[in-house]
C-alpha cells in the first residue's frame, strides 16, 4: 500500500464526513492505492459511525491525546508513506499532490506550511498567528537548527520508516513539535510546502487551549535542549560571576554612584555556583536522555564524556576542599584570637565567603564526579 491518511478524531461528528470524502476523491483522482485511518480518541458523537459508514478504517485509541491519537493511527497504518491532518476540515485532503511528491524524492518529514500557503479569516486566532507559532518556531529553528517556518501545521506527511526511527513518545499536542524536533536530531530530510489553513468548519470551540498547550510545546522543546535549558545559561553565569568575584575581591567598585563589595560578592560567588550546577544537569541530562533512546547518541558528548571520570574529579575536588578547610582553619582562629567577636575586617569577612565556597564548590565536584560514575556504569 503507497498511502495511509491518517485524521485523529475526537466529537467531529460535524465535519468529519466531509475530510474522509476529499480524502478518497483524492486517492480515486490520482489512482492510489492507499487508505484513510481515523484514528477515534473515545467520541461520544458517532464520529466512528461516521467514518464507517464514508469508507474509513476506524482504530480506537486507548489513551486519549492528541499525541496518542497519532501513535494509535501510525501503528496500525500499512502504507509506505503517510499524511495525517485534522478532522474538522481546516486542510483540504483532496490536494495532497505536493507533500506525496516530496515524500516519493526522498523527503523523510513534509510539513504544511500555512504562512506561506495562505490563513483564510478566521482560520487561526490572534495570539497563535502572532505570538504563540511565530516565538515557539522560532525557537525550535534557534534550539534544532532546522529550516521549519511552521513548527506546528497540522498536516504533514511522513515515512513509515522514519515515523518508526523517531520512537515518539507524546501524548498531547506537543507531538506536533515532537515529530520536527526528533527528524531534525536524527538528521532527517526535512521539507515544507505551501499549505491554505481553511476556517474549520465546527461550530463548537476546538480542543486546543492556548496557554496550557502553548506552555506544553514550549517545555518539550527546552527538555530535549538540555544545552539551551542548562550549558549556554551555566556557561553564562559562570562567566559573569567569575569576572564580578575577581573584580570584587581585590576591592570595592563603583558604577557612577553605586558601590558593588562583599555583599555582592556572595551573589556573584552563588552565579558560579549555580552556573557549575547548571552544566553538571546538562552532562547528567545528555547521558540519561541517550541512554534511554531520548536523544540520538552523540559523538561530540562522547569525546568529552570520556575525559569526565572520577578520578578526575576527584582530582579537582579534594584540593578544593582542603583548600577551603585550610582558609577556614586560618579564620577561625583569627576569630579566636579576637575573642569570638564580630569579624568587622573586610578581609576576613571575604575569606570566609571564599573558605565556604570552596568547601561548597569541592564537596560538589566530588559527589557529581560519584552520581556521574553511577550514571556511567553500563557503559564501563
Amino acid at each position: 500500500m503507497q498511502l495511509s491518511i491518517i485524521i485523529p478524531c475526537l466529537n467531529e461528528a460535524e465535519t468529519l464526513a466531509l475530510c474522509i470524502q476529499k480524502a478518497k476523491q483524492f486517492l480515486f483522482k490520482n489512482n492510489i492505492e492507499g487508505e484513510i485511518i481515523v484514528s477515534d480518541n473515545g467520541s461520544t458523537d458517532g464520529s466512528q459511525q461516521i467514518a464507517l459508514v464514508n469508507g474509513a478504517i476506524v482504530e480506537n485509541a486507548p489513551n486519549k491525546g492528541y499525541g496518542n491519537a497519532l501513535k494509535n493511527g501510525i501503528k496500525h497504518a500499512k502504507g509506505k508513506y503517510l499524511i495525517m491532518g485534522d478532522a474538522d476540515d481546516s486542510y483540504d485532503f483532496s490536494n495532497l499532490n505536493a507533500f506525496l511528491d516530496k515524500l516519493k524524492n526522498g523527503a523523510d518529514l513534509v510539513m504544511g506550511n500555512r504562512f506561506k500557503g495562505g490563513i483564510k479569516p478566521g482560520a487561526m486566532p490572534f495570539l497563535h498567528r502572532y505570538l504563540g507559532n511565530p516565538v515557539l518556531s522560532f525557537i525550535g529553528k534557534l534550539f534544532f537548527k532546522v529550516s521549519i517556518v511552521d513548527f506546528h501545521c497540522g498536516l504533514r506527511g511522513f515515512s513509515k520508516e522514519a515515523a518508526l526511527k523517531m520512537n515518539l513518545q507524546s501524548s498531547g499536542m506537543e507531538f506536533a513539535s515532537e515529530m520536527v524536533v526528533k527528524a531534525a536530531l536524527l538528521k532527517m530530510k526535512i521539507e515544507e510546502v505551501p499549505t491554505i489553513l481553511f476556517k474549520d468548519g465546527r461550530s463548537r470551540p476546538p480542543h486546543l487551549r492556548t496557554w496550557r498547550d502553548g506552555w506544553r510545546h514550549l517545555r518539550f522543546l527546552l527538555i530535549y535542549s538540555p544545552i539551551w535549558l542548562f550549558y549556554y545559561p551555566g556557561l553564562l553565569l559562570i562567566f559573569v560571576g567569575l569576572i564580578s568575584s575577581i573584580l570584587l575581591f581585590s576591592g570595592p567598585f563603583y558604577i557612577q554612584n553605586i558601590g558593588f563589595d562583599i555583599h555582592t560578592l556572595i551573589y556573584t560567588l552563588s552565579f558560579v555556583m549555580i552556573g557549575f550546577q547548571s552544566i553538571s544537569f546538562y552532562f547528567f541530562s545528555k547521558i540519561y536522555a541517550i541512554q534511554n533512546n531520548f536523544l540520538p547518541n552523540d559523538k561530540q558528548i562522547n569525546v568529552i564524556l570520556k575525559h569526565l571520570t572520577l578520578e578526575k574529579g576527584l582530582f579537582f575536588g579534594i584540593p578544593l576542599l582542603i583548600f577551603g578547610f585550610i582558609i577556614g582553619i586560618f579564620s577561625f582562629i583569627t576569630w579566636k584570637d579576637s575573642n569570638f567577636g564580630s569579624l568587622a575586617q573586610k578581609l576576613m569577612v571575604k575569606n570566609v565567603i571564599i573558605s565556604a565556597f570552596s568547601l561548597i564548590l569541592g564537596f560538589q565536584i566530588i559527589i557529581y564526579s560519584f552520581f556521574y560514575s553511577i550514571m556511567r556504569i553500563n557503559k564501563s
